[in-house]
């Protein structure tokens, strides 16, 4: 655990890279920072990636496939999984989904603020980010 936290810290210190959009939407933006192999890790990758929610904005649902770890930046925005409590998140605050996590709820807590959270993803290499589910 403490090679993926070191993993982790090393990656959002050094998130100088920046893709284009990985989803195109008006409502919500989603930006690869960066991925990299996890060679202590045969098969897996860390993906970091940040998304911004429009005011009002929500995703439908879906599931990552991967251990998700969310910490919002800035605004709230309203997460929550199958099984699970819905929680509001503000700046600063962390939520986490599992691989087999279904993520029922993730919008803007608000109708007039914008909302930006980052996205660490631990997931098998070459995985999408997003799976939608139906």
């Amino acid at each position: 655990m403490k090679t993926v936290v070191s993993i982790a810290a090393t990656l959002i210190l050094s998130c100088l890279m920046v893709a284009p959009p990985a989803v195109a939407s008006t409502d919500v933006s989603v930006k690869q920072l960066r991925t990299e192999p996890l060679p202590e890790y045969p098969g897996k990758e860390a993906e970091m990636i940040v998304v911004e929610y429009a005011p009002g904005a929500a995703d439908p649902v879906h599931r990552h496939d991967a251990h998700a770890l969310v910490y919002v930046l800035e605004g709230s925005i309203v997460m929550g999984v199958k099984g699970g409590k819905e929680v509001t998140l503000k700046p600063g605050d962390t939520f986490h989904e599992g691989p087999n996590d279904i993520h029922t709820v993730g919008r803007n807590a608000s109708k007039t603020q914008p909302a930006k959270f980052v996205v660490f993803l631990i997931k098998n290499k070459g995985a999408p980010i997003l799976t939608p589910v139906k």
